[in-house]
């Protein structure tokens, strides 16, 4: 507790209250700075300035110098009253005590000594220390607020009871009202908790999903990274061959056109020596001489023709031939860029149960077409296929899409999309054996060879081996269906081109083992 002395002492001898920003003058005194500031403005008008405590002179206005370790002992003082040191027994006159409890009635705070010889009776109300005791009296009556009127939502007093303006309301006591007052806010609490454990759920959710956003962007970055050094590896190396290919053939041409220019010196050497004989013989005055020389006949031989076959003619065709290849290499390279720009995420493709034939096995999740030598003795419907043959119920009539497959010991196999008015029995309806589909083949079967096929024609991919895994590719609005092989990197096989005039839907054929869709959801089959 701080003694009443040393209050004393912290106390401006200006405004008697305890220092607030206390400052010294030359002669040692003390006063709060805004006090001192007001006294010497008075005395600017006479130019006279003298210590209000001691009444030292000063020849001109004192600078004041800030007394911080008065500052600092008048801050510990106040810390040492305690948190309710601003609210002190109203009976503690001597020095400020803190009050522990303040009375409604008497509208006074008590410390621990006067609480004890305070009186017991019902009318005094004892409280927490407060400062506005006036508050929890009834500004009209002046009576200590006892009742909470539940119409008006206001605390009233015994008087106000009894008047009109409340009489016949619903009145609940301080306690009951505070009580059900407070089991409302818990609920409101608990709904708020709730609320706010479903925020923090969302947030976490939020940024689990930004960071997996994050990751895919780095994962993209890194894949169009690679892509494009592929794609420069394969450039350059589709350069070096080029340029190998011109000086190959620079070198070839030179060599033949060479050989042309030797045999065409030589012919022009032999001209040169008949000229100058026959030049003789003009020039020669003598008949019987140039009659006795032999006949000399044409200038030039019959096989002898001025114009030389230079091969220009099937150089014009070689180079045509190697535009056109680096013509197609680039266009497979551009394919595959399309292939993987435009579509980010492979399409949901489910295979439809109500159209695969009576010897497939779907599975749960519509994705995989096993062939089995047991029949399954399916009804046989207008959907149902009569081959080995499922079509998806999944179908696209815009946009791009791709979709990919794995075969696992399938001795031949087809992939590819139809339209769904496509034939369900007959050799017709394989896929393209008709105008209504596109397909890609390959298998043991085949020699572990691509075939393509549309409308009955096919076109064998020579260059290219059978692989287990393909991807299809479809961009409707262009009229375009690729092939690729799922290798490093990617390799693309063919591209067909049509006018789609109808929805596009997956079609598989199984010759043995399975064939699986590689996507992103699962679901179960419905019966």
């Amino acid at each position: 507790m701080a003694s009443a002395g040393l209050e004393k002492e912290l106390e401006c001898y200006i405004c008697l209250t305890l220092y607030t920003d206390p400052v010294a003058l030359r002669c040692g005194h003390n006063f709060c700075r805004a006090c001192i500031d007001q006294v010497l403005n008075i005395k600017d008008e006479s130019g006279v300035y003298s210590c209000p405590a001691c009444r030292e002179k000063f020849q001109e206005r004192p600078a004041l110098k800030r007394n911080i370790t008065l500052r600092n002992v008048v801050e510990n003082f106040w810390s040492n009253c305690g948190d309710d040191a601003s609210i002190c027994c109203t009976y503690c006159v001597e020095s400020p005590v803190p009050a522990v409890r303040s009375c409604l009635h008497c509208e006074a705070s008590l410390c621990d000594k006067h609480l004890r010889s305070h009186s017991r009776g019902p009318e005094h109300v004892l409280t927490d220390p407060s400062t506005s005791l006036e508050t929890r009296k009834c500004s009209v009556h002046k009576k200590i607020l006892e009742y909470y009127c539940t119409e008006d939502a206001a605390c009233i007093c015994a008087s106000c009871c009894l008047i009109r303006k409340h009489s016949g309301h619903n009145l609940e006591s301080l306690d009951e009202a505070f009580g059900i007052k407070k089991e409302k806010l818990r609920n409101v609490l608990q709904k708020l908790f709730t609320n706010r454990e479903k925020t923090k759920s969302r947030v976490r959710s939020l940024e689990e999903r930004r960071r997996k956003a994050q990751d895919k962007t780095t994962r993209e970055a890194e894949r169009v990274t690679a892509l494009f050094i592929d794609i420069r590896r394969r450039v350059d190396d589709l350069e070096k061959r080029v340029l190998s290919e011109i000086s190959w053939r620079e070198e070839q041409e030179s060599q033949s056109l060479s050989d042309v220019i030797q045999k065409l010196e030589t012919k022009k050497d032999e001209l040169s020596r008949k000229m100058r004989h026959i030049e003789e013989l003009c020039n020669m005055t003598d008949p019987l001489t140039v009659l006795q020389e032999p006949d000399i006949g044409d200038v030039c031989d019959p096989e002898e023709e001025d114009d030389e076959d230079t091969g220009g003619h099937d150089e014009d065709e070689r180079g045509l031939e190697l535009i056109s290849h680096i013509s197609h290499t680039l266009s497979a390279i551009i394919r595959g860029v399309n292939v993987t720009f435009y579509v980010q995420d492979p399409a949901d493709i489910l295979l439809d149960v109500n159209t695969n034939y009576n010897n497939l096995l779907i599975s749960d999740d519509l994705k995989t077409a096993t062939w089995t030598e047991i029949t399954q003795n399916r009804p046989e419907t207008a959907e149902r296929f009569r081959h080995n043959q499922v079509m998806s119920g999944s179908r696209f009539s815009t946009g791009r899409h791709y979709w990919d497959v794995v075969i696992s010991r399938s001795r031949w196999w087809m992939v590819g999309m139809c339209y769904p008015s496509i034939d369900r029995r007959g050799r017709q309806s394989f896929i393209g054996s008709n105008n209504k589909s596109w397909g890609l083949y390959g298998g043991m079967f085949f020699g572990n060879q691509y075939s393509v096929i549309h409308d009955s024609k096919e076109i064998l991919l020579h260059h290219y081996g059978s692989s287990d895994r393909v991807r299809i590719y479809v961009d409707y609005e262009a009229g375009l269906l690729s092939f690729y092989a799922l290798c490093d990197p990617i390799r693309h096989l063919h591209t067909f081109t049509a006018a789609f005039t109808e929805d596009l839907h997956a079609l598989l054929c199984v010759g043995g083992g399975s064939i699986k869709i590689l996507g992103r959801s699962s679901r179960r089959k419905t019966q």
